[in-house]
């Protein structure tokens, strides 16, 4: 997609939590995760989370588990994790920068959501030709020969722009990020791709969405990262989210979303 094929729509929303989230995720979701819901235990599908300890990965955990998922979270270091995930989720060790640990985390997942995003300031060997490509690429490929019937990524505004300022200030992150969006295209999965404007660390729900394609130009807008995680879990399963990149930005304050219908208004990608 381009620019010029681009189209600019206007939706709104509230964050989406609890039942209520699961009825709109598809027929099938919606049944099992009312049914965890209910009973708390049950056969809710199963969400492997990566990148679950940053900000936006731990605001996916918790809207995940309120909608009756059951939330696997790929982690580096348990002990570390738990303080910041809670003990109703489950943890299994591994890296995305070495492939053979994602086979296990990956037995009996339907769902994976990538909140993966390098930081080469703090830890200068996770550059983001590994993590924001290659660990995005690695999992995409073992999610596919697990069988995963959906694989959720959260990317960038920005990725088809070489000359975008995020790329001059952090090692090309936004040149890696696309290579990893067209590794997860490769993979033969259904897909969603998520590219969020600015994230903000402030509570989610209250104010709309402006979503487009096409990645536009000139937008500097941003989005709580609660917002974010909000389209990622509602897209789970979701037929008429297979296929499709788009942006969001934060819209108009107070409206609301219909999850019904959010996801169909996006062309999906070309073939």
């Amino acid at each position: 997609m381009n620019q010029s094929t681009g189209f600019l729509r206007m939706l709104s929303m509230t964050a989406a939590l609890g039942l209520a989230s699961a009825l709109l995720a598809g027929p099938a979701v919606a049944a099992d995760a009312a049914a965890a819901v209910k009973s708390g235990t049950g056969p809710a599908a199963v969400v492997l989370v990566a990148g679950a300890t940053g900000g936006t990965g731990r605001e996916v955990v918790r809207q995940a588990l309120a909608s009756g998922y059951r939330v696997r979270a790929l982690v580096r270091d348990e002990a570390r994790a738990r303080p910041l995930l809670g003990d109703a989720v489950e943890y299994v060790v591994g890296n995305v920068l070495e492939p053979a640990t994602l086979g296990r985390a990956l037995q009996g997942v339907d769902y994976v959501v990538s909140a993966l995003g390098s930081n080469s300031q703090k830890e200068p060997e996770n550059r983001p030709e590994r993590v924001d490509y290659g660990g995005v690429k690695s999992l995409a490929e073992a999610a596919s020969k697990a069988g995963v019937k959906h694989f959720v990524l959260v990317s960038s505004m920005g990725v088809t722009q070489p000359d975008h300022y995020l790329n001059k200030a952090f090692d090309n992150i936004l040149t890696w990020k696309l290579k990893g969006e067209d590794a997860l295209r490769a993979s033969g999965l259904r897909y969603t791709i998520v590219r969020p404007g600015g994230l903000r660390d402030e509570p989610g729900g209250k104010a709309g969405i402006r979503a487009m394609q096409g990645d536009p130009k000139g937008i500097r807008a941003g989005i709580p990262r609660a917002d974010v995680a909000a389209v990622c879990v509602n897209a789970l399963g979701r037929a008429d989210a297979d296929r499709k990149t788009f942006e969001i930005v934060s819209g108009v304050e107070g409206e609301r979303v219909d999850w019904a219908s959010f996801f169909a208004g996006f062309a999906a990608d070309g073939r």
